[in-house]
C-alpha cells in the first residue's frame, strides 16, 4: 500500500513544488512506484514533469465528476505517474464548502489507487485552505520544506496548528515525515544560524539531507523536467537523490 506524503508549507517560495517534483522523480529512479498529486491550482508540479492538464484533473476527481484513475497520466519517467491540475482546481475550494465530509474527498479518491503505488506525494497549495486540509486528511505524514533565510519559521506555527487540528478531527494518525532545509548556503552565517534554529525547534524531525541553493534547480521547471533529468549531477540533483534514499530508508 502506498505511503501518502503531503508536501506543504503555506509560505511561498520555500521550494515546496521543487521538492515534490524532484523527490517523486528520484523515488521512481530508485525503483519505487510513485504518484505525484498536483493539489495546487497553479499546476506547477504537473508542468514540472512535462504534463499538461487534460479533460480530467484532480478538480474533476474531487467534485466526483470522474474516478481519480481517469485523471492519472504516465510521465516520461518510468514508474512515475501524475494526477495533474490547472486553474480549474481553484474553484474546488468554493464548490466544496457546502458539501458533507468535504475534507475527506481526496482521501476517498486516493483509496481507489493507493494499492498501485509505493509512494503518493501531494504537492499542496501555499495556503491552509480546504485543499491543504484535504491533503492532510488523506496523508499519513507531512514533509515540510523550510528555506534557510530570514523569517524561515514564520508561518510554521500556523501550519503546525493546522496539523494539530487535523489530528484531532479528520486524521488522528497524521505524522511529520520530516522537515527539509532548502536553499541552503553554507558560506553564509545566515544559513548556518537558521539551520541551527530549525534543528533546535524540530530536533530529530529534521532530515539529514540539506538542499543547497542551486541555479540548476531553478532552471529545470522551465524545461518541463525534474532535476533528475535536467542535470542529475548538479548539487541540487545529488541532494534530492540523497533525500529520496533517506525517505526510503525511513519507511522500511
Amino acid at each position: 500500500m502506498g505511503k501518502i506524503i503531503a508536501v506543504t508549507n503555506q509560505k511561498g517560495g520555500v521550494g515546496k513544488t521543487t521538492t515534490a517534483v524532484s523527490l517523486s522523480a528520484y523515488l521512481a529512479d530508485q525503483g519505487k512506484r510513485v504518484l505525484l498529486v498536483d493539489a495546487d491550482p497553479q499546476g506547477n508540479a504537473s508542468s514540472g514533469v512535462g504534463v499538461d492538464a487534460g479533460k480530467y484533473t484532480l478538480y474533476e476527481a474531487l467534485l466526483l465528476q470522474c474516478e481519480i484513475g481517469k485523471t492519472i497520466v504516465k510521465t516520461e519517467i518510468e514508474r512515475l505517474d501524475v494526477c495533474p491540475s490547472d486553474t480549474r482546481l481553484a474553484g474546488a475550494e468554493i464548490e466544496l464548502i457546502s458539501v458533507e465530509r468535504r475534507e475527506y474527498r481526496l482521501r476517498a479518491a486516493l483509496a481507489q489507487v493507493k494499492q498501485n503505488y509505493d509512494f503518493i506525494l501531494i504537492d499542496c497549495p501555499p495556503s491552509l485552505g480546504l485543499l491543504t486540509v484535504n491533503a492532510l486528511t488523506a496523508a499519513q505524514s507531512v514533509l515540510i520544506p523550510i528555506q534557510t533565510e530570514y523569517y524561515a519559521l514564520e508561518g510554521v506555527t500556523a501550519l503546525l496548528d493546522t496539523i494539530r487540528r487535523v489530528r484531532h478531527s479528520t486524521n488522528t494518525s497524521l505524522e511529520i515525515e520530516g522537515v527539509l532545509l532548502t536553499m541552503y548556503d553554507g558560506r553564509t552565517n545566515l544559513s548556518l544560524q537558521v539551520a541551527a534554529q530549525v534543528k533546535k525547534h524540530f530536533k530529530n524531525q529534521v532530515f539529514r539531507t540539506v538542499i543547497p541553493r542551486n541555479v540548476r534547480l531553478g532552471e529545470a521547471p522551465s524545461h518541463g523536467e525534474p532535476i533528475s533529468r535536467y542535470d542529475p549531477r548538479s548539487q541540487g540533483g545529488m541532494a534530492y537523490a540523497a533525500l529520496a534514499a533517506e525517505v526510503i530508508k525511513n519507511n522500511r
